[in-house]
C-alpha cells in the first residue's frame, strides 16, 4: 500500500504489481496507445505487440505486469527478452490520473528485480529524450546512456542499459 500526504489532500491507495494475464490484453493495448498517441504515432511495431503481447512478448520468453490499482490497471511494463539474455524494458505505460504517484518506479523495480531473479546480464531501453519524467525516472534507478544503435522506431532517440552483473 501506498500512502500520501500533504496539508491540502490526504489519500491512500492500494497497488499491486502482478503478471500479465490474458484479460489484462485491452488494458495494456489501451494504456500504450494512450501516451504514445498523446506525443507520437503508432509505429508498425507498436501495432504488431500491442495486438498480440501474449504472443509477441510472453511466449517468446519475455515478461508483462501491470499495475493494478483497486483492480483496474493504471499501469504496464513490458520485458522483451533478447538474444544475450538481457531484457529490453517496453511498452511502459502509467495513466495519467495515477502518474505522479511512484507507479512508474514501482513497475520499473520490478522489472529491475526480476532480471536480477532471472540472473540476467542487463537491462536495455528505447526511448525518446522529450519523455523527460521517464528519462530521468531511468537515470535515478541506475540506467547509463548508449551510443545510438538501430531500431525499428522512428521516434527512438535515447537508448540506455543498466548491467546487472
Amino acid at each position: 500500500m501506498i500512502a500520501r500526504s500533504n496539508q491540502q489532500l490526504a489519500w491512500t491507495f492500494r497497488l499491486d504489481i502482478v503478471d500479465f494475464r490474458p484479460e489484462h490484453g485491452p488494458a495494456f493495448k489501451a494504456l500504450n496507445e494512450a501516451w504514445i498517441r498523446k506525443f507520437f504515432a503508432l509505429e508498425p511495431k507498436d501495432v504488431e505487440t500491442l495486438a498480440d503481447p501474449q504472443g509477441k512478448i510472453v511466449d517468446r520468453g519475455g515478461r508483462i505486469f501491470m499495475a493494478l490499482e483497486s483492480g483496474e490497471a493504471v499501469g504496464c511494463v513490458a520485458m522483451i527478452a533478447l538474444d544475450d539474455g538481457g531484457y529490453e524494458v517496453a511498452k511502459m505505460a502509467v495513466d495519467e490520473s495515477a502518474q505522479g504517484r511512484g507507479v512508474g518506479r514501482a513497475l520499473l523495480q520490478r522489472c529491475i528485480d526480476q532480471a536480477r531473479a532471472l540472473a540476467a546480464p542487463r537491462l536495455y531501453i528505447e526511448t525518446n529524450s522529450s519523455l523527460a519524467a521517464a528519462v530521468g525516472l531511468y537515470r535515478a534507478m541506475g540506467f547509463a546512456d548508449l551510443p545510438a544503435r538501430e531500431t525499428p522506431y522512428a521516434r527512438c532517440d535515447t537508448w540506455m542499459e543498466l548491467r546487472l552483473r
